[in-house]
């Protein structure tokens, strides 16, 4: 029975994962739901099949290859709803042969998408300082992406107990007693793994399964859109005069209030209202943003967010290197 249920898990993400559809028309892209932005106004190609990342009301969340943010939001009338791939008719056919029919009442369900979310970031120094058994505390710190630079903690749907979603009962154990090296691996495509990888050290004690299961279950999404996102958002937040303040600040110690003036000088005004500082040991270990949902850009989901206070007042940037 275990085992059925594993395969089928496996087989629900693989499938939502790669559903692609055929563009009909050379439709333009659009960074938000709102279709009030297209970086360097994009359009669809007539005739290409566009992997679909999600379905909300008329629109589809698409990935456009080779583009400068290429997950983008189109009118679901551009496409074909009836075609698929035929490389995908034979992945589909080829997983259902391998199920018995009482499988298909096993499917997991999908969970509806969230109206918030908070995102987790770790300052890997000060991390490494307070936990330093752990395995990606120990591996090699040469030229490592997290030494100067905020890690993926989680990014996690909101309210707090909105957790386990569809999730069975002996994977979840496997979650709380800490054995995370049980729960089946995720299916990602290469470049997300990849990717993962670097802004998530913990992907080295499988922190990524874990995330996934508590967290990312309730997202509404496959783990690769999920991940997909999570990453970006990372990379937004490293890449912004916020990202800059705390790698040249290293050593220091830095306000609240100073963090939120940077974050409303890289995400807009109001912005750093929704920016909370976890600390210990008078380190800054964590860097917490509320947001909303329905958008890949960081600076429209802080709006979207709600103001939350900080406990943490101030705290020291940590170098790399234990002391």
């Amino acid at each position: 029975m275990r085992i059925l249920l594993l395969l089928t898990f496996l087989f629900y993400t693989l499938v939502y994962a790669n559903e692609q559809k055929r563009a009909l028309q050379t439709c333009e892209v659009f960074n938000n739901m709102k279709h009030s932005k297209n970086s360097g106004q994009q359009r669809l190609k007539k005739g290409v099949f566009y992997r679909v990342l999600r379905e909300q009301g008329d629109q589809y969340y698409v990935t456009v290859p080779s583009i400068p943010v290429p997950n983008r939001w189109v009118d679901k009338s551009c496409f074909d709803t009836n075609v698929i791939p035929q490389t995908e008719k034979s992945k589909i056919k080829k997983s259902e042969t391998k199920k018995s029919p009482t499988d298909k009442k096993k499917t997991l369900p999908t969970t509806d998408q969230p109206k918030d979310l908070l995102l987790a970031l770790s300052w890997h120094n000060a991390f490494c300082e307070t936990h330093q058994y752990k395995r990606e505390c120990r591996q090699n710190r040469t030229n490592r992406y997290g030494d100067n630079a905020f890690v993926l903690h989680g990014l996690w749907p909101q309210p707090r107990n909105n957790l386990y979603c569809n999730v069975p009962n002996h994977l979840k154990q496997y979650d709380k007693n800490r054995q995370w090296n049980r729960i089946p691996s995720l299916a990602l495509s290469k470049k997300t793994k990849y990717n993962l990888q670097q802004v998530m050290p913990g992907f080295a004690s499988h922190l990524q399964r874990h995330e996934w299961i508590k967290h990312g279950t309730c997202y509404g999404t496959s783990p690769e859109v999920y991940y997909s996102e999570a990453i970006s958002l990372v990379q937004q937040v490293n890449d912004s005069k916020l990202g800059h303040f705390f790698r040249s600040n290293q050593g220091k110690v830095v306000t609240l209030r100073q963090v939120r003036f940077k974050v409303d000088e890289s995400f807009g005004k109001g912005s750093g209202k929704r920016a909370e500082l976890r600390c210990k040991n008078g380190m800054i270990t964590e860097l917490w943003l509320h947001l909303g949902y329905g958008d890949d850009e960081l600076s429209t989901l802080l709006q979207k967010g709600k103001p939350i206070r900080s406990r943490c007042q101030k705290g020291r940037i940590d170098r790399a290197g234990f002391r």
